[in-house]
């Protein structure tokens, strides 16, 4: 019984690895990324009850369940990047897809560390606002 399992859970594993291109270090980087964001999200909420997501800003399991369905989109665009690299016959578009998803959990991480009171050092305060303001197409609201 024990061989089986190994063995399905082996072949579910290789099929999407395969889907994805491949468990290289950028996929490996967002995935961890995105469960360091989902629990520093989750303590943001049930420990600091600084959530901008509710409006008391505790824990809310609808919240939780809408971060659950961006991450799982999130990995969707990935795959369907993927799927375009080989139509087209490049091996970037995947690779870009994955890094700007990387930024985009760098920032979250980041703003879950500030909301739990956690000392920014200037330099990811700058990194951060460099991001944004390419996010924003340069565009960025002198107000902030």
């Amino acid at each position: 019984m024990k061989g089986i399992i190994c063995t399905a859970a082996g072949i579910v594993g290789a099929a999407i690895s395969t889907a994805f291109g491949g468990l290289d270090a950028g996929i490996k980087t967002l995935i961890i990324f995105m469960a360091i964001d989902y629990i520093t999200g989750l303590i943001v909420a049930g420990v600091f009850k600084q959530s901008t997501k509710t409006k008391t800003g505790a824990l809310e399991s609808k919240a939780g369940w809408k971060g659950l369905c961006r991450k799982c989109a999130t990995l969707a665009l990935v795959l369907v990047a993927y799927r375009l690299d080989l139509v087209i016959g490049t091996n970037y578009i995947r690779d870009a897809v994955i890094i700007a998803f990387i930024a985009n959990e760098t920032i979250s991480i980041v703003e879950n560390a500030g909301l739990m009171g956690v000392p920014m050092p200037p330099v990811i305060i700058k990194a951060i606002d460099i991001l944004e303001t390419k996010a924003e197409g340069g565009k960025k609201n002198e107000s902030d």
